[in-house]
């Protein structure tokens, strides 16, 4: 028997035998035999897999952290890998010590004058430089520091932006102006007499609610009076007076010609058809020059933190907006030389929306005073619409001597207004005292604007009603309004920057406004006004 091993290994014997006859045994054939290859139980593998995947990122971290720490702390991290391993609590503790006492005594030292851009420069400033614990403090305050100043002057600029955007008129609008004068130009309905004949005498009957507003804005008005006629119990009972300039006139009366209303009166009038007196005529320049160097004095005086829309910095740009010098805006403290027939008016800014029936406010007993308004619609302690000294220069003797500091102003925007009780008390002329005053004392009693001076002429004739009649600040670039004070408001105001037909309007509030607004209207469709 020849026994034949292969040099590839044991894969293959071969036996034979020489001596093979018929009576042999058979020759075994070369034959081929595999090695099988050994496996392993899984029952086995599972459990250990799992072992390991628990334990190893612990290890790993752990020893990451290790050697981190020993960055700082040691020569060479493997000299304190060994004993930190099991007694690394000790070492964190006193880390966390030195990294305190290190930030202590950043809070007050000195900062590098080169800040660190981003938190990957930090690292490799420290890692690089080898520093220790207080050179980290330092830079990381520099780092912060720098990145603090970088946010506030984005907000900054974001803020004036904001701002300076709200003082634009939209191109729809403008649009809207442009289509009602060329249809007013050729259209007779757009030239019919408002109101209609019929209704003329429902202008001074004192029998009839009646309502005043002061605007150049169409769209605004229209959706005025549709809210206050779509929330009236009786909108028969309703006559509105719709005061403005020359120039918005003509789409004013010819909007409210060619959409009529039938069930309350709308009587449009431009200021050019007033035949006022000379006195009356003299003393809306001499108002308006005042106001005017008021708002100069103002802005000349502001310095680079005031502009701000922050906090206290807030009131310092929303006293450079156009309003503030509105002839329209200052004309409101002339309402009983612009309606000498009436005793009793509930006056509406442009930018309200009425959600419920105000009928019961010329029912309401002012109790001899001149104005009913909303002090605050959120409590005692609150103040909506501001402190008089957010309006009033209390450094002025003439100030502090005769307004609180932290008395709440009353809002301005829905006001009813006894006419009869102004003209006893002889308010305008108290409004052009002050005025002379301001004039004489440096122009520096208050702000520009249109409810500062107004806050002082009225002082002691101010009846507060239910907060519920008036919300303000919707206009605000945060309103904080909670929805159930919102939605049982009778009235809701858009005072503010953020006006609802400007692109800078919050969409949260904004549906309030467009609900109103006849977005199927020929018009509004030409002039792609869109909610």
């Amino acid at each position: 028997m020849k026994f034949y091993i292969s040099t590839r290994g044991i894969k293959r014997v071969t036996i034979s035998s020489s001596g093979a006859g018929k009576g042999s045994p058979p020759t075994a054939t070369p034959t081929t035999t595999t090695t099988t290859s050994r496996r392993i139980n899984s029952r086995t593998l599972l459990p250990v897999v799992l072992v390991l995947g628990i334990v190893l990122p612990f290890l790993f971290v752990r020893i990451a952290f290790l050697v981190l720490e020993s960055t700082t702390a040691c020569s060479s991290p493997l000299d304190c890998i060994g004993w930190r391993f099991f007694s690394g609590n000790d070492a964190s503790l006193k880390l966390r010590e030195e990294l305190t006492r290190a930030l202590v005594e950043a809070k007050d030292g000195n900062i590098y004058e080169e800040g660190i851009e981003s938190f990957n420069e930090l690292v490799r400033e420290m890692t690089s430089k080898r520093q220790d614990v207080k050179a980290f403090a330092l830079k990381t305050k520099a780092m912060l520091l720098q990145m603090e100043r970088k946010v506030q002057s984005a907000r900054q600029r974001e803020s004036i932006y904001w701002h300076l955007a709200s003082h634009g008129v939209p191109k729809s609008l403008h649009c809207l102006c442009l289509k009602l004068a060329e249809e007013y130009a050729v259209n007779a309905m757009a030239r019919s007499r408002l109101p209609p004949p019929e209704y003329v005498s429902r202008l001074a009957d004192p029998s009839f609610h009646h309502l005043v507003l002061l605007t150049d804005n169409v769209l605004a008005a229209s959706v005025v009076v549709s809210s206050t006629i779509q929330n009236s119990a009786n909108p028969e009972k309703l006559v509105f007076h719709i005061v403005t300039d020359k120039k918005t006139y003509t789409p004013m009366h010819a909007w409210f010609a060619i959409n009529s209303i039938k069930s309350a009166v709308v009587e449009v009038k431009g200021l050019h058809q007033y035949d006022w007196s000379q006195e009356a005529n003299v003393g809306v320049k001499e108002m308006l020059e005042i106001h005017r160097l008021i708002w100069k004095h103002y802005y000349n005086n502001l310095k680079e933190e005031d502009f701000e829309y922050d906090g206290a910095h807030k009131r310092y740009i929303e006293g450079l907006s156009p309003s503030s010098l509105s002839l329209l805006n200052h004309l409101r403290v002339y309402i009983p030389e612009l309606f000498p027939e009436l005793n009793k008016i509930v006056f509406l800014d442009d930018d309200i929306v009425v959600q419920h029936d105000i009928s019961s406010l010329w029912e309401l007993d002012l109790n001899g005073k001149v104005v009913g308004a909303v002090n605050s619609w959120c409590g005692d302690d609150c103040c909506p619409g501001r402190k008089y000294s957010d309006y009033l220069n209390f450094s002025h003797p003439y100030i502090s001597s005769n307004f609180d500091h932290d008395r709440c102003a009353w809002l301005y925007g829905m006001n009813i207004f006894d006419i009869e009780a102004w003209r006893r008390t002889n308010m305008t002329a108290t409004y052009h005292e002050w005025l002379q005053l301001s004039l004489k004392s440096g122009l520096a009693l208050w702000s520009p604007g249109v409810l500062p001076p107004s806050l002082i002429a009225f002082e002691g004739h101010v009846h507060p009603i239910d907060p519920s009649w008036h919300v303000a600040g919707l206009g605000d670039q945060f309103p904080e309004v909670h929805q159930e004070i919102l939605e049982a408001a009778a009235v809701i105001h858009f005072s503010g920057p953020a006006k609802p037909w400007l692109e800078i309007g919050l969409p949260e509030v904004r549906s309030l406004w467009n609900k109103h607004v006849n977005f199927s209207n020929k018009f509004i469709r030409k002039c792609k006004i869109m909610g």
